[in-house]
């Protein structure tokens, strides 16, 4: 086994932990940047298995973080796969309501997205029907135009392949086994890390545990997949979403529009029974057994965030006519027939504050002088992981120390 030296150590080669590398780059060309990834490529989790939608940030309570970060962050992906020629479907979005009732919400949206700065019209159901023919709504509805589709796989591989022009090094295929006065022990050999970053996804509240943090803060996983449509559903001209239960952070059964102009429905977001619970005991570990499916009968009996209803809802639409039920109350002439094939599953690494005992809503990140760790960085990171980037190591340069080797660049 070899030891390693690094300035920063970045944990977790999702599109948070590349663009947390490339960022450690950009400010200090001096410093040696190293990745740690576990899996034989970066991206091969909840990154590389989105649903690939560029968020325009009207959900988001303007007090949050992802409302100060989606707006910039779609802006600046959408900059970014301009200028390296990477597909991107400028296709928008509608939100629409099923009903009388459904109607405030689309009122509040459109409120949250005025004090955010972000584009987004009220049109009536006519109008509504100018921009996709198909689409069903009561009344109203709204429209976003920068709300777009692009292929995250690609975009990651963008991403490697721009840190490797930098010089960082990536490390795959090497695991996280526990660190110690500083050295950080990997499958791969020891890394004596001047500054850690841990944006490991799954399992980022256990590497933060072992530097102190997340002690009140657990990971819950929750699994996604998608209904790809066949020929026969016939094109979509734009997303098309419900309007969503703004209590919880998902944002319900929806068309989302790919980047080569085919559709889908979903996600399901489903109870794991443990971390990485894609398909039937893979990658099974007992002990995360245990410790997931304790605490989700705990949610479960004491009905926490309605944990009793969401699990139950959730679960049900693994069947395939349930939720393409739910999705034919977006559009017209949705059938079962037209839906046959389940895409990858992809596993949302939600954080549960156990002090609450609720579903954290934003983004969250704790850290000190020696390390820092991206605790919560669901949808909409993707979109934003540029601007979460630059965000988290402005908050990064409060707490460490600052050799003057690594030649900091001042970043407006």
């Amino acid at each position: 086994m070899t030891t390693m030296t690094s300035d920063f150590l970045v944990i977790g080669g999702g599109v948070i932990g590349i663009n947390l590398a490339l960022e450690a780059k950009r400010r200090f060309p001096g410093a040696q940047v190293i990745l740690l990834e576990k899996e034989a490529s970066c991206g091969e989790h909840a990154s590389g298995r989105n649903s690939g939608v560029l968020h325009a940030g009207f959900y988001y309570s303007a007090d949050s973080l992802k409302a100060r970060l989606t707006k910039d962050g779609n802006r600046r992906l959408t900059d970014y796969c301009r200028e390296r020629g990477l597909g991107i479907n400028r296709c928008g979005k509608l939100v629409v309501a099923k009903n009388a009732d459904e109607l405030p919400v689309l009122d509040e949206l459109l409120a949250r997205a005025q004090r955010n700065g972000v584009e987004l019209h009220g049109i009536t159901e006519a109008e509504a029907r100018e921009i996709e023919p198909r689409v069903r709504t009561h009344e109203r509805a709204l429209f976003s135009p920068a709300t777009a589709s692009v292929d995250p796989r690609e975009v990651m591989g963008e991403f490697v392949s721009n840190a490797k022009q930098l010089g960082i090094r990536i490390l795959t295929d090497a695991t996280y086994l526990g660190a110690q006065n500083g050295v950080v022990n990997t499958t791969q050999g020891d890394i004596t890390a001047g500054y850690v970053i841990n944006a490991a996804g799954l399992y980022a509240d256990k590497i933060a545990q072992d530097y102190g943090f997340s002690e009140h803060y657990r990971i819950l996983p929750f699994k996604g997949l998608y209904l790809y449509a066949n020929d026969k559903a016939g094109p979509l001209r734009t997303n098309i979403y419900p309007v969503p239960d703004l209590r919880n952070p998902f944002l319900g059964v929806h068309h989302t529009v790919t980047l080569d102009g085919h559709s889908k429905i979903g996600p399901t977001a489903i109870p794991c029974f443990w971390r990485e619970h894609y398909n039937g005991v893979q990658n099974f570990r007992f002990g995360e057994f245990l410790e997931v499916v304790s605490r989700e009968a705990e949610l479960f009996l004491r009905n926490d965030f309605g944990f009793r209803k969401l699990a139950w809802s959730e679960m049900q639409k693994i069947y395939r006519p349930r939720i393409v039920a739910l999705a034919a109350h977006l559009v017209d002439g949705v059938r079962t027939e037209c839906y046959t094939r389940w895409g990858a599953p992809g596993i949302r690494a939600q954080l549960l504050d156990t002090r609450t005992r609720k579903l954290e809503m934003d983004f969250r990140m704790e850290g000190d002088s020696r390390s820092f760790h991206i605790l919560n960085a669901v949808s909409p990171a993707f979109t934003c992981a540029m601007s979460f980037s630059e965000y988290a190591f402005q908050q990064i340069e409060k707490v460490m120390d600052l050799p003057e080797k690594w030649g900091h660049e001042n970043i407006a």
